[in-house]
């Protein structure tokens, strides 16, 4: 009977130590999570680019969740506040940002806790450098040789800098007149595509051709018939010529239209 009791109270013994030895096997298994090591940041710290933060290395119980909280800091890193709605691992950088500094703080959570750890700061937030100006005084900045007159706006003007006619002298059995105009501007540039429109003065002289744009050279070539007042004078020595050159789409008088008179020779002993 004293044999059988002793063997009874080594069984139990023997069950609560191995209960006791689960549990603390249990207890083991079981940990909130633990940083080993911080979050981090990537990316340009420049107003406008993005950067992204990594959640770091952490030890706990398996699943472990991440969630993100940017900060905004001092150029030091110091007095930080959460910047409002930037909880994401991704953050675009904003004028708000501009020589302060940022950092995110990761909370790691899952069944038995949770933790906290921030990053270092960034480098202080540079403001968005401006691009450079395509155009300058109504010019582009860039590029040489012949402009698109849809490319020039004011203040730049168009420029009426090169005059032909053939034959010349003009003589007083002249029929047909071949009159050619140059256009420049933005410190002579040849312009293609500006509106030319040529007329003699007094009127009548010679017909008005329709006005023509100017070739990838920037000339414009037209041709004048003779009209019934030609010549205006038996003494007729020039022949003055209105000139207008002018940008498709703007008034006839406004934008960077430009207008001269020119003359040509006449000799009505030809």
């Amino acid at each position: 009977m004293r044999r059988t009791r002793s063997l009874f109270l080594l069984l139990a013994a023997g069950a609560v130590t191995v209960l006791a030895l689960a549990g603390l096997s249990s207890a083991a298994g079981k940990a909130a999570p633990t940083n080993e090591s911080l979050p981090a940041i990537s990316g340009t710290a420049d107003e406008g680019s993005t950067l992204t933060a990594s959640s770091g290395s952490w030890n706990g119980t398996a699943p472990i969740k991440y969630s993100f909280q940017w900060r905004r800091c001092d150029k030091n890193g110091t007095g930080c506040a959460n910047v409002g709605g930037a909880d994401t691992s991704t953050y675009l950088v904003r004028h708000a940002d501009v020589d302060n500094t940022l950092r995110v703080r990761v909370t790691a959570k899952n069944a038995d806790g949770s933790a906290q750890a921030t990053s270092a700061q960034t480098a202080v937030v540079k403001a968005k450098t401006a691009p450079p100006p395509t155009t300058t005084n109504g010019c582009p900045t860039s590029g040489t040789g012949p402009l698109a007159a849809s490319s020039v706006s004011l203040p730049a003007r168009l420029v009426v800098d090169g005059q032909q006619l053939s034959p010349s002298p003009i003589g007083r059995s002249t029929t047909d007149l071949t009159v050619k105009f140059h256009v420049s501007a933005c410190n002579g540039r040849s312009i293609t595509g500006a509106l030319v429109y040529v007329t003699a003065i007094p009127f009548q002289q010679f017909s008005i051709p329709p006005e023509t744009a100017t070739g990838s050279d920037g000339w414009a070539t037209m041709t004048m018939h003779r009209g019934n007042a030609f010549p205006a004078s038996s003494r007729q020595q020039l022949l003055a010529v209105f000139v207008r050159a002018r940008k498709s789409g703007e008034p006839v008088l406004g934008g960077i239209s430009t207008r001269r008179l020119v003359s040509f020779a006449v000799n009505l002993h030809r």
